[in-house]
């Protein structure tokens, strides 16, 4: 259990926010008037108070809302919380959908003192029931949704889908299957054969959005560009040789080809990383070889799920 310290809005998006008297908070939405509210996942943002004052201990001297979160609250570790986590205050429950943050272009406070903790510290949440919260509520986290689906991202890789130079019909091929089998897809996106942003935002997924499952699509032939399997070891913790050779199986029924695929499946952190060939005809028959497995295993790395030797899925 934590308190709230303050409750804080900006009308602009890149300016510090202020703290006000209470914060309308909207389902699925955010606080209202708040500039960062919106249809998306980081709907609020949420700072430990202790942080901040082991910041302005050290000279940071810091005023509540400077680092651009909306609650400061005493008493909780937001960063030891894993995305998913319930947090009731009053009629209110927020559910964390990120942590931590990529800064792209670093913020005044970075400038005047050189270091911002928000980027390493700060959590976001999306609105999951509104209500009103005011300084001095008390904060809880709640038992999680049991009933909470498997997260997805797709990532299409491609120079000349990144260029619009060709529609990408990989990805939303494979964004339909997940879904179908009761995903949330909660990022696509296309990226050029380019190692160094293919493993950036696997980095990303896995460890700030805490994706389930993380799909790519392209990349894995003899083409110099094709990089894809050597990015993706590049952030692997551990190796899942048995997905990617249960795809090239099956794709050696349909096409004597599918040896040549260098797809590879691996684990990050909590978050398995698949890699498709990149048409939507092949990620369609990959999908269709692993896609009722997946879920035992990925029930068991979110701890929901045990391992039962000898039994058959």
């Amino acid at each position: 259990m934590g308190i709230v310290k303050a409750v804080c809005i900006s009308r602009e998006k890149g300016t510090e926010k202020k703290p006000v008297s209470e914060g309308h908070l909207i389902e699925n939405y955010g606080i209202d008037g708040d500039a960062h509210a919106g249809n998306w996942h980081r709907q609020v943002s949420l700072l430990s108070y202790e942080k901040v004052k082991e910041f302005n201990e050290k000279g940071g001297n810091v005023q509540d809302g400077a680092f651009g979160e909306n609650l400061l609250v005493e008493g909780m570790d937001f960063r030891k919380m894993p995305v998913g986590t319930r947090l009731g205050c009053g009629e209110t429950i927020l559910e964390i959908t990120q942590i931590g943050k990529e800064c792209h272009s670093h913020c005044t406070i970075f400038h005047r003192v050189g270091d911002c903790i928000m980027p390493r510290e700060g959590v976001f949440a999306k609105v999951v029931r509104g209500g009103i919260i005011r300084p001095g509520d008390v904060m809880r986290v709640m038992e999680n949704d049991p009933n909470r689906p498997l997260h997805a991202a797709v990532i299409t890789v491609s120079d000349k889908g990144y260029a619009g130079e060709r529609e990408d019909l990989s990805g939303p091929a494979a964004a339909k299957i997940l879904e179908e089998h009761g995903y949330e897809v909660v990022e696509t996106m296309i990226v050029p054969d380019e190692p160094k942003m293919l493993k950036r935002q696997l980095i990303r997924l896995a460890d700030s959005r805490q994706v389930d499952l993380i799909l790519t699509s392209g990349g894995t032939g003899f083409s110099m560009r094709d990089q894809t399997p050597e990015a993706t070891v590049a952030v692997a913790d551990r190796m899942v040789p048995g997905i990617a050779e249960a795809i090239r199986f099956g794709s050696m029924e349909i096409t004597k080809r599918a040896m040549l695929g260098r797809g590879v499946s691996v684990l990050r952190k909590r978050s398995l990383i698949v890699n498709l060939p990149g048409s939507p005809k092949a990620v369609q028959e990959s999908l269709s070889f692993i896609i009722d497995t997946l879920e035992h295993g990925l029930r068991v790395l979110r701890g929901e799920a045990f391992e039962c030797a000898g039994q058959e899925d």
